[in-house]
């Protein structure tokens, strides 16, 4: 099963490769979406589906408030939805806190970013 996953701010999209997580602090929104990426291990069994989550972080690297829905595609039925919903939402938490440099910090302490599990053949 292929997974992707990608952080998106304003007009920003990033695909995420899956590199060892980064001992130093995060310096830029696509080694965010790397160490993200790496939270997540979509439920066994569900294909072709996906779920958005928004959501933003305070400068400590904490998330400012619980992620929330904002599209939902998933295939099977209703028990399969909301574990892929719930799977996204613990793979976001569970990757708190974040470590951010300074710069990136500031740079997106209080913004709203979307970021989409995927789950594809």
């Amino acid at each position: 099963m292929k997974v992707v996953i990608g952080l998106a701010a304003a007009s920003l999209f990033v695909a995420v490769a899956a590199d060892p997580l980064r001992a130093e602090p995060l310096q830029s929104v696509e080694e965010v979406s790397t160490a993200l990426g790496q939270c997540w291990t979509p439920p066994a069994g569900i294909r072709d589906s996906f779920v958005t989550l928004k959501f933003g972080f305070r400068g400590n690297g904490t998330l400012m408030g619980p992620p929330q829905p904002t599209a939902i595609r998933v295939t099977g039925d209703a028990d399969q939805r909301k574990a892929f919903v719930a799977a996204a939402t613990a793979a976001l938490q569970n990757c708190m806190p974040l470590e951010f440099s300074p710069e990136l910090a500031e740079e997106i302490a209080g913004n709203v970013f979307t970021l989409q599990f995927y789950s594809a053949d």
